[in-house]
């Protein structure tokens, strides 16, 4: 073949036409592309061929066929193979038609005679959504294997790595410690993996070291008998008690004092721990995940132990500030919007101006800060539909320190339309293809996806 492109592992066209002689020339034609192309000249003969080969990326359909049509054809088509893409070949007189079929369910459709150009075009489209999704398949295969991170809300490959690694650590016992800024949802993330765990039928139990007094700490964590010390008028079993075979959360862990510091270390090395005031060790059985919202330089160099460091930090997941991924902004707005709506009752959704407001915003309260301004947004309003604009959104802002963010140094702000297509293909790549599931991930209609991806490809 020339041309010379690598075939994908699976999938291929199929050329549809009664016409023997055109079928065949529009097969040599994308031949020398490098597709691999099957050629059927009744809609029969089609759906024979798509039984053998039900991966098929897209099939190119003659309107005008004798006995069944091309309509009828790509109905039946899509009855087997929701996702398959159609694409209608036409003569000029029957155009008002194709158009009906696009409405329909087709992805395009190409007027008779054809321009070689327009044909490579429109399939090379297609065929890149198609080739994409094949290069993720091994983590669609772990979050269906792992369902628990399918409650993260995130399209951005950098937040797809630290999926990707959370998953890894999931799998392990290892101790882990989650840096980012506050807001960015490290809790969640460590829920995540305690549900993706083995021990995820065991206790979860959250830790903010940073709300415990200093000289309760040690009995916080590992309890106390009863007069220990002044106030302890009962045992307290502790946290790692309460944990029993599950998970403990250590939020703010640089806030720990140093002292504090080297007794959790010899309970996580010896897995066992003494209560205040027994003379006994009580074995303990549980998985440390630690976070912290200070740069790791400083937290190691200046509030953790350099031992007590290595210890906790087995693995390290560092989770990116909202403002440096954009298209998660565009994804969790709208996954928000949809739980308003779910909750209120009404339905509320953005206008594309509020969007690009909210894109151009620094969140330095991230995800949580995003959530807490749609949510006072919409409650100053009982509208049903109710659309958030700039003016519902314009004084929440300037109310959190700032109308408007800049770009990071070195890089150039994304237009919406852009993002949009970024966010779409991202989703589309974890997704296999699998639109529905896109469009779930996304936040938005199965019907808009199409809509939206109609349009990205008529501007080219």
């Amino acid at each position: 073949m020339s041309g010379g492109r690598e075939l994908p592992r699976t999938g291929g066209i199929l050329v549809v036409d009664d016409d023997p002689g055109l079928a065949s020339a529009l097969q040599d034609l994308l031949r020398q592309d490098g597709y691999a192309v099957e050629v059927a000249l009744s809609a029969s003969e089609a759906l024979a061929v798509h039984q053998r080969n039900p991966h098929l990326a897209v099939a190119l359909v003659d309107l005008i066929m004798p006995v069944t049509g091309g309509l009828a054809l790509m109905e039946e088509l899509h009855r087997v193979n929701p996702d398959l893409a159609v694409i209608i070949m036409t003569g000029f007189a029957t155009i008002e038609t194709a158009v009906e079929a696009v409405k329909r369910g087709a992805e395009d459709y190409v007027t008779k005679p054809f321009d070689h150009q327009t044909i490579r075009k429109k399939i090379g489209r297609v065929m890149e959504v198609f080739e994409l999704r094949d290069h993720v398949t091994h983590l669609e295969a772990s979050l269906e294997r792992l369902p628990s991170f399918a409650t993260i809300v995130a399209v951005s490959p950098s937040m797809q790595r630290v999926l990707e690694r959370a998953q890894l650590a999931a799998a392990t016992d290892a101790s882990v410690l989650l840096l980012g800024e506050t807001g960015t949802g490290k809790e969640r993330l460590a829920r995540s993996i305690h549900a993706a765990s083995r021990r995820s039928l065991k206790p979860f139990v959250p830790v903010n070291c940073g709300a415990l007094p200093r000289e309760l700490v040690e009995s916080e964590l590992f309890g106390h008998r009863r007069g220990a010390f002044t106030g302890a008028y009962s045992d307290n079993p502790g946290v790692f008690a309460a944990a029993a075979g599950g998970t403990v959360f250590l939020d703010e862990i640089g806030e720990t004092p140093k002292e504090a510091q080297v007794k959790l270390l010899r309970v996580l090395q010896e897995r066992e721990l003494r209560p205040v005031g027994s003379q006994k060790t009580v074995p303990i059985d549980i998985r440390l995940v630690a976070a912290s919202n200070r740069p790791l330089a400083e937290l190691r160099g200046e509030f953790l132990r350099e031992d007590f460091y290595f210890r906790i930090a087995t693995i390290v997941i560092e989770v990116p500030p909202l403002r440096t991924r954009p298209e998660d902004i565009l994804v969790l707005a709208q996954h928000i919007a949809a739980r308003l709506s779910r909750q209120t009752g009404r339905e509320i959704s953005l206008g594309r101006p509020a969007l690009e407001q909210l894109l151009a915003y620094p969140f330095p309260g991230n995800v949580r800060e995003l959530e807490n301004l749609l949510e006072s947004a919409a409650a100053v309003s009982t509208e049903n539909p109710q659309v958030l604009t700039e003016k519902h959104l314009k004084p929440l802002l300037q109310r959190s320190g700032g109308a408007s963010g800049s770009p990071l140094p070195g890089e150039q702000p994304l237009s919406m339309d852009r993002l949009e297509h970024v966010a779409i293909q991202q989703a589309l790549r974890l997704c296999q293809g699998n639109r529905t599931k896109a469009a779930s991930m996304l936040g938005i209609s199965r019907d808009t996806l199409y809509r939206k991806l109609r349009q990205s490809r008529a501007d080219g």
